[in-house]
């Protein structure tokens, strides 16, 4: 089954390294994604009335699953952050994939991150739980997201009930 999935990522440190995760996913039949903005047309919705929160709002309409894309500084990013947050009341598929490790095409690979999930948590039992112990984490090298993603993300999307 196709799915529209809605990519959370830090733009200026980590734009590269998405491009060649994204474009492995949307040049395959199995899957669909959200359009993807450049900068310039992302610096215009910052400007615009209801900026950047009622643009992502758009942007995760139609979607199942939100796979938050990590590297080295993502964690600190606010629009991840409040992403992720919505995403979860929203009651979308989540999955966390590591980036850090995707060359870019000048500087190499990157410095490991902190996985954003981790910076929430919900109480469950009576405890405190990080949505990252809720939800599964990939490394796009290591485990292979070029053959693995699309079942990352049904699996994701299933997990959700989606």
């Amino acid at each position: 089954m196709a799915r529209k999935v809605f990519f959370s990522f830090h733009y200026d440190r980590d734009v590269h390294r998405v491009v060649q995760v994204r474009n492995s996913w949307v040049v395959r039949t199995e899957g669909e994604a959200p359009p993807f903005y450049d900068k310039a047309e992302f610096e215009e919705v910052k400007r615009r009335a209801g900026g950047i929160e009622q643009w992502i709002e758009e942007q995760m309409k139609g979607t199942s699953v939100t796979a938050v894309l990590f590297g080295a500084e993502t964690y600190d990013r606010e629009w991840v952050r409040h992403e992720i947050k919505r995403s979860y009341q929203l009651g979308k598929g989540m999955l966390a994939i590591d980036i850090h490790n995707v060359k870019h095409p000048q500087k190499g690979a990157d410095a490991p991150g902190r996985n954003p999930l981790s910076f929430w948590e919900i109480e469950q039992g009576g405890r405190k739980v990080p949505l990252s112990s809720l939800y599964k984490q990939y490394d796009w090298v290591n485990d292979d997201g070029y053959t693995n993603m699309a079942t990352w993300i049904e699996a994701a999307a299933r997990a959700a009930g989606k």
